[in-house]
């Protein structure tokens, strides 16, 4: 089970470094292998499945949201912890909410990431 003390850090470091546009300092909190899905991959032309495989591949996603995007910053509402995931409710572009689901490896990095938002 994920401890408080984890999901809070984890959330802190997670919004500070998109927050400062850093996709490095993003990127340190996820398995090299990670599975994300979003649907504004869709949305974007980015991928028609909303599913995306591996650091770089969603590295050019998320440089992509961030051209399209450059004022982008989250504000964190919430960290719901579960036993092998977090979940962070936050405010996104526009104030948008989003509720997104990550899921852990036993060395703490996120392998799975789900993103759910509001209309």
């Amino acid at each position: 089970m994920l401890r408080d003390d984890f999901a809070k850090q984890f959330a802190s470091e997670w919004i500070s470094a998109w927050n400062a546009h850093d996709l490095d300092a993003v990127l340190s909190h996820y398995a090299d292998d990670f599975e994300m899905s979003s649907p504004v991959m869709v949305q974007m032309g980015v991928s028609p499945s909303g599913r995306l495989h591996g650091k770089s591949a969603i590295r050019v996603y998320w440089q992509k949201a961030l051209q399209l995007i450059p004022d982008l910053k989250f504000e964190l509402v919430s960290v719901l912890t579960g036993v092998e995931s977090i979940t962070l409710y936050y405010k996104g572009a526009r104030s948008r909410l989003v509720a997104e689901v990550f899921f852990f490896n036993s060395q703490g990095c996120v392998t799975q990431a789900l993103a759910h938002y509001a209309e």
